[in-house]
């Protein structure tokens, strides 16, 4: 046996018994540490939307929106793939079916029922079996416990929590809403599941963040964030607004059929309901990037190439989510479809080159 593995061991053995002189947080901390050399087991991912992996185990997701902005239609969406494998353009990443908590805070449970019957079970032609409680008449704290057993018993793939802002008694407590962020991580990673929080963003027009303290905490741990819309002639869409990881950059847009269920429909065109919204915005968005017209009722044009410069602020590299980001907020567009016809104009014209870069869309600008 090596000599210095002997040493090892005798030095190891000369110490048994003694106290060591690590206390216990910091013997806590040294199993914490990380390492170059430390292995850890790669993240696994419920499912992909338009073929990039999302909603992980183990993590926190937020679906947010105004009222009424389809945020219960995208959760039934997700339950039925968990059964059907393909919804939608939402696919199960695994072969076997997963298991489902949806644990209901919001709505009656005659609504729950009714979303139930007519809409899940309808999408995947049955009783999927799932674990489904309506706690709305609970008090507050009393549904956090509850949570909590009910997803160590039924143990869960999927959580979707409808809402997070009932595990409080106040929206606005930071020290409540850190609490109940650190029990849903906890939650999430001792089961190995993917808790999805439903929280509404707030009601000011111009304010499109998570609402209270709950909501900050909520943008503060969440691995990925999606946004509904709800556009003109009943279309809906859904936008990855965060993530940790991978970026979807192509917004989902559904509609719903005269069965009441979700459908597949076409991103809005011109002269097609998106640009009403639009026009609505028109008065919002930033003048230095918009090319005068000799008819303001004919629209508008962006300055293409000056806005996607001044969102790259000299980098040679940005995130797809970052450029999104950034081109939004210099324009003052709030409409995802804009930005894509603005990402597509700037693609053809060569202001910006789209590369992949381990796993991640990134934009670099285009040489001359």
């Amino acid at each position: 046996m090596d000599s210095n593995i002997m040493n090892q061991l005798e030095a190891e053995l000369a110490l048994a018994g003694e106290a060591t002189a690590l206390s216990p947080r910091m013997l806590m901390l040294e199993q914490m540490r990380i390492t170059p050399e430390r292995q850890l087991p790669p993240m696994e991912f419920l499912f992909r939307l338009f073929g990039r992996l999302c909603f992980p185990r183990r993590e926190l997701v937020a679906i947010t929106g105004r009222a009424k902005s389809g945020k219960t239609f995208v959760t039934s969406m997700l339950m039925a793939c968990c059964t059907l494998r393909d919804v939608l353009y939402f696919h199960r990443e695994c072969e076997e079916r997963l298991r489902v908590l949806w644990y209901d805070t919001e709505q009656s449970d005659e609504s729950t029922l009714d979303i139930l019957k007519n809409r899940v079970m309808r999408m995947v032609r049955g009783d999927p079996g799932f674990d489904i409680f309506n706690v709305r008449g609970v008090e507050w704290k009393e549904r956090r416990a509850m949570l909590s057993e009910a997803v160590a018993h039924c143990r869960p793939d999927l959580v979707i929590v409808d809402g997070i802002r009932d595990l409080v008694n106040d929206i606005n407590d930071g020290v409540l809403a850190q609490e109940v962020m650190e029990e849903l991580m906890h939650m999430a990673t001792e089961h190995n599941c993917c808790i999805v929080c439903v929280l509404h963003q707030n009601k000011g027009s111009e304010d499109h963040n998570l609402r209270g303290c709950i909501g900050t905490e909520m943008m503060n741990k969440a691995f990925e964030v999606y946004t509904c819309e709800k556009l003109p002639q009943r279309i809906f869409t859904l936008t990855q607004t965060m993530t940790r990881k991978y970026d979807i950059e192509q917004p989902l847009y559904y509609g719903v059929g005269s069965d009441g269920l979700p459908v597949m429909v076409d991103a809005p065109v011109a002269g097609g309901a998106a640009v009403q919204v639009a026009a609505e915005q028109l008065q919002k968005l930033n003048s230095e990037y918009i090319i005068p017209t000799d008819d303001n009722q004919k629209g508008h044009q962006f300055d293409v190439p000056r806005l996607f410069m001044d969102a790259m602020r000299g980098e040679m590299e940005v995130g797809g989510y970052e450029l999104r980001q950034r081109v939004m907020q210099l324009s003052g567009i709030v409409v995802p479809f804009q930005y894509n016809r603005l990402l597509t104009m700037a693609l053809e014209q060569r202001i910006v080159m789209k590369i992949t870069k381990h796993g991640h869309v990134i934009y670099t600008p285009a040489p001359f």
